[in-house]
């Protein structure tokens, strides 16, 4: 399942991809959404760090945070991110 994300800009783009792909261990970085305040959306992290990403608009923000949720929850998993400029193309599976 393939989902495009757009963010407010690219700099928001590089760092919602980083922050989301899944490195070696096979387990998610995003462990869970804490907020989503408007067109921002505010993720916790496996390191127990809080990050802030801002979309394009609120839509986008309640989007992203829909379609991570199963992530957070282990039914998928992702498995490829690629940056666009200010768009995030996500696969999970």
């Amino acid at each position: 399942m393939k989902k495009k994300i757009i963010c407010e800009d690219e700099y928001e783009a590089q760092k919602l991809s980083s922050l989301i792909y899944v490195k070696q261990d096979k387990d998610p970085f995003v462990t869970g959404i804490l907020e989503v305040i408007e067109n921002e959306v505010i993720i916790l992290a496996k390191d127990k760090s809080a990050h802030s990403i801002i979309l394009k608009d609120k839509f986008e923000a309640e989007s992203f945070a829909d379609f991570i949720q199963s992530v957070i929850e282990k039914k998928h998993r992702i498995t490829e991110t690629v940056v666009f400029n200010e768009i995030v193309e996500i696969t999970k599976e």
